[in-house]
C-alpha cells in the first residue's frame, strides 16, 4: 500500500509541479554555491594581491631613502617593523649580492625577527633581475599574497623587500557568505516547495475539473458549462471544453431529430402501403379501383426511394464520407441535359419549362451539380400549381457562374423561408420530405458555391452560384 501510494504521489501532476519547483531552485542555488562562491573567492584573492602590490610599493620608498646611506642597524629594523605594520604583513628585507652569475639574495632583517623567514625564491630571483619600474613580481600562495619589490641604487637592484600577508579575511568573508546563503537557501527551498505545491494545487484543481466534465460528458451524463477563471492555457482550454460540449449537444440534439423525422417520414409511406396492401387482399376491388391503388403504391414506393437516397446523402455528408471531384465543368450543358430528363415531369404537371442555358464553364463536380439542378427543378414542380410557367437559365455573374430556377407560382412564406434549407423541414408533407434543399445547401458548400432564394407572390427564384475557373475572365 505504501509503494502504491508513493507511486501514485510521483505519478500526481500536483506533486510533479512542486517536486519541479523544489528542483529548480535547488538547482539555481547549487549553481551559486559551488561556481559563484568559488569564482568569488579568487576574485576577492586577486583584488587582494593587487591592493598588496600598490602597498608594496608605496611603501618601499622609504626603505629605498636608506639605501647606500650610512644609517643604522636599529634605525633599519624600526622602519622594517613600521613598514610591515603599515601593510598588515610582513617584511623581510634582502640584499641582492651581484658578484655571481645570478643574483644571490641574502638577509638583512624579517619583521617577525626570524633568521630563516619562509620566502619565495623564484619571485626573489626574478626581482633580482627586474628592471627599474617595472611592476614588481607577485604569486598567491594559497590564501598568502606575496610581493618582492627590487629596491634600486645606481641603476642596479641593492635591496628586495619581500612582501607577504594572509588574506583569511577573504576566506572568511566567503565563509560567511556561504553560511547565509545556505540559511536562505533553505528558506528558498521551503517556500518553493510550498509554492509550487499550492500553486501546482491550483492548477491541477482546474485540470481535474476538467477531467471529471470529460468523463461525465463521454458516459452520457449532464455537464454544466466549465466556469473561465483567467485567460491563460487552462483558461482557453475551459473555454474550448466548453465550445466542444454545445456543439456535442447541438450534435446530439440534431441526432435526434434526424432520427425521429427520419422514422416519421419512413412510417407514413410504410403505413400507406401496408394499409393499401390489406385493402388489395379484397378480392371484391373493382378494376377501376385497384388501378387508383395500385397507382398509389407506386407513389409512395417513390417516395420512399426517395427518401432513402436522400437519407443516404445525408448521412455519407455528415461522415465526411461524400468525395467531391472538381472539374470544368459546362454548367448550360448540363443544365440542358438535367432539363431533359424531366420532360416527362413537365408534361405531366402541364407545365411550360422554359430553357435559357448559355454556355458558362464553372469548376465543380459534375455529379454533384446536376444533383443539386434536379433538387431545385424537382422543387419547383412539386410546390407550385400544375401549369405554373418554370424557366431555367445560365448565366455568369462577378467571376461565379450561376444556375436559376424560376417559377410563378404563388411564393414562399416569409415564416418559413429562414427554415427553407434546415432538414426534415417542409411546408407540405405530402409533396417531400425536406431533404432536399438542405441537401442541395451542403453540396453546393462543398463546392465552394451557394444557394440563395429571392422569393414573392408570383415569382420564385433559386440561384446556385458556383467559382468560375481562375482562367475565366
Amino acid at each position: 500500500m505504501r509503494l502504491r501510494a508513493l507511486a501514485f504521489g510521483l505519478t500526481s501532476l500536483r506533486n510533479k509541479l512542486a517536486l519541479l519547483f523544489l528542483a529548480v531552485t535547488a538547482l539555481a542555488l547549487a549553481v551559486v554555491i559551488f561556481v559563484f562562491l568559488p569564482q568569488l573567492h579568487s576574485k576577492l584573492l586577486d583584488q587582494k594581491l593587487h591592493d598588496l602590490e600598490l602597498s608594496a610599493q608605496q611603501q618601499s620608498a622609504q626603505l629605498r631613502d636608506v639605501l647606500g646611506q650610512n644609517v643604522p642597524e636599529p634605525q633599519v629594523k624600526r622602519r622594517v617593523r613600521s613598514t610591515a605594520a603599515t601593510i598588515e604583513g610582513r617584511l623581510t628585507l634582502l640584499g641582492v649580492q651581484q658578484s655571481t652569475p645570478e643574483p644571490i639574495p641574502y638577509l638583512i632583517y624579517d619583521s617577525n625577527d626570524s633568521a630563516n623567514p619562509p620566502i619565495d625564491g623564484n619571485l626573489i630571483s626574478k626581482a633580482g633581475v627586474a628592471g627599474e619600474g617595472l611592476s614588481p613580481p607577485s604569486a598567491l600562495t594559497g590564501d598568502t599574497g606575496e610581493v618582492a619589490v627590487p629596491l634600486f641604487y645606481a641603476g642596479r637592484p641593492r635591496w628586495v623587500a619581500f612582501y607577504s600577508r594572509h588574506f583569511t579575511d577573504a576566506a572568511t568573508d566567503v565563509t560567511l557568505v556561504r553560511d547565509r546563503l545556505l540559511v536562505a537557501s533553505a528558506v528558498a527551498l521551503i517556500v518553493a516547495l510550498l509554492g509550487g505545491w499550492l500553486v501546482a494545487r491550483v492548477l491541477t484543481r482546474r485540470v481535474r475539473r476538467v477531467e471529471l466534465a470529460a468523463r461525465d460528458l463521454a458516459a452520457g451524463r449532464p455537464v454544466e458549462p466549465l466556469p473561465i477563471e483567467s485567460k491563460d492555457e487552462l483558461g482557453r482550454l475551459a473555454h474550448a471544453f466548453n465550445e466542444m460540449q454545445e456543439k456535442l449537444r447541438q450534435v446530439d440534439r440534431a441526432r435526434r431529430e434526424f432520427i425521429a423525422n427520419a422514422s416519421h417520414e419512413l412510417r407514413t409511406p410504410i403505413f400507406s402501403l401496408a394499409g393499401f396492401v390489406e385493402l388489395l387482399q379484397d378480392e371484391q376491388l373493382d378494376p377501376h379501383t385497384r388501378e387508383e391503388f395500385v397507382q398509389v403504391m407506386a407513389e409512395q414506393v417513390d417516395r420512399l426511394q426517395k427518401l432513402a437516397v436522400d437519407l443516404l446523402d445525408l448521412s455519407r455528408l455528415d461522415a465526411g464520407a461524400l468525395e467531391i471531384d472538381s472539374e470544368r465543368v459546362d454548367i448550360g450543358e448540363l443544365a440542358h441535359t438535367v432539363a431533359q430528363e424531366f420532360r416527362p415531369a413537365v408534361a405531366g404537371h402541364g407545365t411550360q419549362l422554359t430553357l435559357k442555358a448559355r454556355p458558362a464553364a464553372a469548376l465543380c463536380d459534375r455529379q454533384r451539380a446536376a444533383q443539386i439542378m434536379r433538387i431545385l427543378l424537382d422543387n419547383a414542380l412539386r410546390h407550385t400549381p400544375e401549369g405554373t410557367p418554370v424557366t431555367v437559365s445560365t448565366d455568369r455573374d462577378n467571376g461565379a457562374v450561376e444556375f436559376s430556377v424560376t417559377d410563378s407560382g404563388p411564393g414562399i412564406d416569409d415564416a418559413f423561408r429562414t427554415q427553407l434549407f434546415e432538414r426534415f423541414h417542409t411546408g407540405d408533407a405530402a409533396r417531400g420530405s425536406g431533404l432536399g434543399l438542405a441537401i442541395a445547401k451542403e453540396l453546393a458548400e462543398r463546392m465552394d458555391g451557394r444557394i440563395s432564394v429571392n422569393s414573392r407572390p408570383g415569382k420564385t427564384v433559386f440561384r446556385l452560384a458556383l467559382p468560375a475557373p481562375a482562367d475565366d475572365s
